[in-house]
């Protein structure tokens, strides 16, 4: 599998200060409505047997003393478990259930993919995919279930709402099959999740009458420490905007090296639908392309590396930026503080059959044998202009790493500037929508530097919505509505004196 060029990299801007809890709206108190007098054809009935939470199937259950932490009392047991093995009933939703509980830990989605290992790689795809569609639709769960609940329930039973909610409204699940399966998971989770089932039960069924409830919904807000920025800066309506596009998810981009499936975009990256497997697209054994956003690609194309010049690529891992510029002929040096990581660039090297020299050092103290035409630094960021693919990261996160953030920011850039030549360039770029991390960055720099200027982007070469006052770019995601949207970025190219 390709290793994503468009997940957050780690260190401190990976590591959430806060673990924070994704919680309902508020509920109004009162007594709950009633259940149907009489379950429509196809659903579980809330007293329907014993026999679903007993006899053989309770054997096959993990005890409640034997649970992994972050699993939350959900899903079957994975004792015995093996890749590949006939999937347990609703092995997927008990999967996402695992992801929603360690994200509520303040773990990432990828971070808590381990807890996935007993499961098929396309229950696994499932899993995932169910987990970041119930955080990516969580307001829209939340404004369907707040009326229909007296108490808000525990939260593992809250997710399972959610997740179901979800899957009914949002996806076009058979209302059914979906409310079936949460209350077989509820009575496999513990005493406590089996006594909810029967409200589990009541509740989703009178929520799969909620349509009109859900599409009046509004999008996820941004976390208040992130909104209040970027509506000072670029206003209500833009920060409405994004908060759209994030709720829209991504589509799956891919930078070309070959014959490259998908639709061409203006800036050179091909799409295709969210959700396409990857290594069945054609060109994917021969190296013809690899997975990047079409954002994350746009750095290199700023820097424009030419044949034969020595660059480094600082915080390189997982590798999407050295294989651009190894692709267009420049003498590469990939650096990363992780070992384990740099391995990943080696090996997407490999994949599509191009080199690069690779470092495993702090960035900060490496230093070249000769000074350099160029630098690309990538540098360590909040990733808040990834949370269309990463819908987890408001919740697990609260802007606490911002100023410290900002610092090693700061001490990178000053320490790739003394790597280059006179008239060298530096680009510098992070996937962040946090002004600090980006406009004021670039001003901050700009002060401490005498001399030291910004190359403008070539206006016909570029969408010009993209450029700033200052000459930076700047996307975002509810640009290119039309086309799926984009990452945000802030990107700048910067000429040594």
């Amino acid at each position: 599998m390709d290793k994503r060029d468009d997940q957050p990299k780690p260190g401190p801007e990976a590591r959430p200060l806060r673990r924070q809890r994704a919680v309902p709206a508020e509920t109004p108190q009162g007594a709950p409505p009633p259940p149907p007098a009489a379950a429509p054809p196809g659903y579980l009935g809330q007293e329907e047997s014993a026999r679903e939470s007993s006899g053989k199937d309770a054997g096959k259950r993990r005890r409640t003393d034997r649970r992994r932490p972050g699993e939350a009392g959900q899903g079957p047991s994975r004792k015995g478990k093996r890749p590949g093995q006939a999937a347990t009933p609703h092995a997927a939703r008990s999967g996402a259930l695992r992801l929603l509980a360690a994200v509520r830990e303040g773990a990432t989605l990828a971070e808590a993919e381990g807890t996935l290992g007993e499961l098929s790689p396309p229950e696994r795809a499932r899993a995932r995919r169910l987990a970041a569609a119930t955080l990516r639709h969580r307001s829209r769960a939340e404004a369907v279930l707040a009326p229909l609940l007296v108490r808000r329930p525990r939260p593992e039973t809250l997710d399972l709402l959610q997740l179901a909610v979800t899957e009914m409204l949002g996806q076009g699940e058979a209302p059914h099959g979906a409310v079936n399966a949460a209350v077989a998971l509820a009575r496999a989770g513990g005493p406590k999740a089996k006594a909810a089932a029967g409200m589990v039960n009541a509740v989703l069924r009178r929520a799969a009458e909620a349509q009109a409830v859900w599409d009046a919904a509004p999008s996820p807000r941004l976390p208040g420490w992130l909104r209040s920025p970027v509506v000072a800066r670029w206003g209500e309506v833009t920060a409405l905007a994004i908060e759209a596009a994030h709720e829209r998810g991504a589509p799956l981009d891919l930078t070309p090296h070959g014959a490259t499936p998908g639709e061409a975009l203006p800036t050179g990256s091909h799409r295709l639908p969210a959700g396409t497997q990857v290594t069945a697209l054609p060109g994917y054994a021969e190296g013809q392309w690899w997975v990047q956003d079409a954002a994350a690609a746009l750095p290199v194309r700023l820097l424009a590396p030419q044949a034969g010049e020595l660059v480094a690529d600082l915080c390189a891992a997982p590798g999407g930026k050295t294989m651009q510029l190894a692709a267009a002929g420049a003498r590469v040096t990939a650096i990363d503080l992780s070992p384990q990581r740099l391995a990943l660039v080696a090996e997407n090297l490999a994949r599509v059959g191009l080199s690069a020299g690779m470092v495993a050092a702090d960035a900060l103290d490496w230093r070249p044998e000769a000074p350099l035409d160029a630098v690309l630094l990538d540098a360590p960021c909040s990733a808040t202009g990834t949370i269309r693919r990463h819908p987890e990261l408001p919740l697990i996160r609260d802007g606490a790493m911002i100023p410290d953030l900002v610092r090693l920011q700061a001490r990178l850039i000053d320490h790739a500037l003394s790597l280059l030549r006179p008239g060298g360039r530096l680009v510098y770029a992070v996937c962040s929508l946090h002004p600090a991390e980006g406009e004021a960055q670039l001003d901050a720099a700009l002060a401490r530097h005498p001399g030291l200027r910004v190359e403008r982007p070539d206006p016909a070469q570029w969408d010009a919505d993209w450029i700033t006052g200052a000459g930076a770019i700047r996307t975002r995601p509810d640009h290119w509505p039309d086309l799926g949207g984009l990452d945000g970025f802030f990107i700048v190219r910067l000429i040594r004196p």
